[in-house]
């Protein structure tokens, strides 16, 4: 099969969907690999990187969507993408549909397969979500600990005080992934931390690893409004898999906050789970309503570039030689994570959350392939 790898193209976005060692396993499987130039300089690795392990450089996006059976992307293709497709192309990436009914239906046009790293299932888990939701969870503390200065717009607070002060409060809805790498970070940086879930197994189970400076409380309406009047910092990490997120923090909730708060809006690439958050980028990251900042970048884990393109690599990369291997219909026959991961297929939306969100026809994957 040959496969393509373009230049991320969103704005602020300096991953790429392939390490050199991934090249490696891809041309060793029997595939031929084409990236167009300088796809991975944001991620620190270079043409000549690529080459040695038998890639093909090529000079334009063109190029890559042009000749490519199957596109790994990083990042949702955007419109001027969306336009390159032809029927019947693979394209594989985080795509996160259901907020987004431009692209959904762009590709339902296009007739392309539409294969989302964010619903493949394995176990009960998510693979190829989870490192990325590591770096946004971690980075989602950072950054609202920055915010947090008084320079910055927020309430002038140390995350970890110091003898005789209160610490920072943070409080993170969600103890997925995101919410379990947010807790380590801030406990860390020595803040009062509360972490919210509906799930008492799970709390459990964090209350076991995480230090005591870090208290578990069940996710209701109730708590969340009572616990988020006096919070310093409000991270949202909730996440149903596929489908738009839920609106956990009101507008009203929030003009209840303390003014120079932070929300942190990890969820922001389903939806968002704050009625106030909009997407931001890396360039423009924060706004204020009511007093209370806003970050709600949507492609976080971008910041560390480097980090967040190795580790998605070595979660993805199996599957991507999966379906190259043995082409999309097989993989999804003899592979029923792949096949979770199908949200659009020839003009239909095989996703139920996806076809829910936007009030369209679902189609089974099983009655296509």
């Amino acid at each position: 099969m040959i496969i393509g790898v373009p230049k991320e193209i969103k704005p602020d976005e300096n991953r790429v969907s392939i390490t050199p060692a991934g090249v490696h396993e891809l041309v060793k499987n029997g595939h031929k690999v084409l990236i167009e130039k300088n796809a991975g300089i944001g991620s620190g690795i270079t043409d000549e990187e690529y080459i040695r392990e038998g890639a093909e450089i090529v000079e334009s996006a063109d190029e890559v969507f042009e000749n490519a059976e199957m596109i790994i992307k990083v990042k949702e293709p955007q419109p001027v993408e969306i336009e390159k497709f032809k029927e019947g192309q693979i394209i594989f990436t985080y795509l996160h549909l259901a907020p987004d009914e431009r692209q959904t239906k762009g590709l339902i046009e296009k007739k392309v397969v539409a294969i989302a790293y964010e619903t493949i299932e394995v176990k009960g888990k998510l693979p190829l979500l989870e490192p990325m939701s590591e770096i946004a969870g971690k980075m989602s503390s950072l950054m609202g600990a920055y915010y947090l200065a008084k320079p910055y717009g927020g309430r002038g607070v140390l995350a970890g005080g110091v003898a005789g002060v209160h610490s920072a409060k943070f409080v993170i809805i969600g103890g997925g992934t995101a919410g379990l790498n947010a807790a380590k970070i801030a406990s860390g940086l020595g803040a009062r931390v509360v972490v919210m879930d509906i799930n008492l197994e799970r709390m459990r189970y964090l209350e076991d690893i995480l230090p005591a400076n870090c208290e578990m409380l069940m996710s209701n309406k109730v708590n969340i409004e009572n616990e988020i009047k006096d919070a310093d910092v409000v991270i949202g990490t909730v996440l149903i898999p596929g489908a738009k997120a839920p609106k956990l923090i009101t507008k009203e909730m929030i003009t209840k906050m303390k003014k120079g708060a932070v929300i942190v809006d990890v969820s922001i690439d389903q939806g968002g789970c704050v009625e106030t958050s909009r997407p931001t980028t890396h360039h423009d990251p924060v706004y204020e309503i009511d007093g209370i900042l806003h970050y709600c970048v949507a492609n976080m884990p971008g910041a560390y570039a480097r980090t967040s393109t190795y580790a998605l690599t070595n979660a993805t990369l199996p599957f991507a030689i999966e379906i190259a291997n043995k082409g999309w219909e097989k993989a999804c026959k003899e592979n029923e994570s792949i096949k979770k991961g199908v949200n659009v297929a020839f003009g239909h939306v095989t996703c139920k959350p996806v076809a829910e969100a936007h009030n369209l026809p679902f189609k089974n994957i099983e009655d296509i392939i």
